[in-house]
């Protein structure tokens, strides 16, 4: 397996500083493209690291967003958002998420026209929420997540997005994962998923790997650096 890059980075959202773990591949063959992940709810990115290696060693620039600096006053604590908590700040973190995409696609090795989100949870909300507004996003992969409805109002443009979803999960009913798929459909834009027979709300290893080769493929697919067109010769 290559050799993988870990850094943290910072940049400025709304006078905080906010915290991204780098993953970058050591040998760079030209910019390369650029995910940024977001966690759930829970408010940490422990168990990310080995998929964003994972993603980093197959050619990919991958991003841990910490999004909950931008409304923690304790960076050394480990703040979860509660239903009211999500509420309140969710605009202030899709602004963040928007900051970020913006500081991710000035770094040098990043190709700024091949960027995707992919988000946990709440994470993926997120992401969900800011490709309907952000034209820079090009793919999103979303864990047991959804489109938030007040998004009807303000979406703009879609992208293609890959839903990996449990059956049986209790705290975002897969009713969102096919409310997605049908809004998607409306709008005729490229669709991949998944729905695990029994999987509740995070997977076991099985479907984690599953769900990895799933997320691995479908990024490849809509991230792949776009064909250079032949000369032609003149007769």
């Amino acid at each position: 397996m290559p050799t993988i890059a870990q850094s943290e980075l910072t940049f400025q959202s709304g006078g905080k500083a906010i915290r991204l773990d780098a993953y970058l591949p050591e040998t760079l063959d030209g910019p390369i493209p650029a995910v940024i992940a977001l966690h759930g709810a829970g408010g940490n990115v422990i168990g990310m690291e080995q998929y964003a290696s994972t993603l980093a060693a197959q050619g990919f620039a991958v991003y841990l967003l910490h999004y909950f600096d931008r409304t923690c006053n304790d960076r050394a604590g480990t703040e979860s958002a509660d239903k009211q908590t999500i509420f309140r700040n969710f605009p202030l973190w899709m602004k963040t998420l928007w900051d970020a995409i913006s500081f991710v696609e000035t770094q040098p090795q990043v190709d700024g026209e091949r960027i995707a989100l992919l988000g946990f949870s709440l994470g993926a909300y997120l992401s969900l929420a800011n490709s309907a507004i952000d034209h820079r996003v090009k793919a999103v992969v979303e864990f047991f997540g959804g489109m938030p409805k007040e998004m009807n109002l303000f979406m703009r443009r879609l992208c293609p997005v890959l839903i990996l979803h449990g059956e049986a999960d209790p705290t975002v009913p897969v009713d969102e994962a096919y409310q997605l798929q049908k809004l998607l459909e409306k709008k005729g834009i490229p669709y991949e998923i998944k729905i695990y027979p029994g999987a509740g709300h995070g997977f076991e290893s099985e479907i984690w790997r599953d769900a990895g080769l799933r997320s691995l493929q479908f990024l490849q697919k809509y991230l792949a650096a776009p064909e250079t067109s032949k000369p032609t010769r003149e007769p």
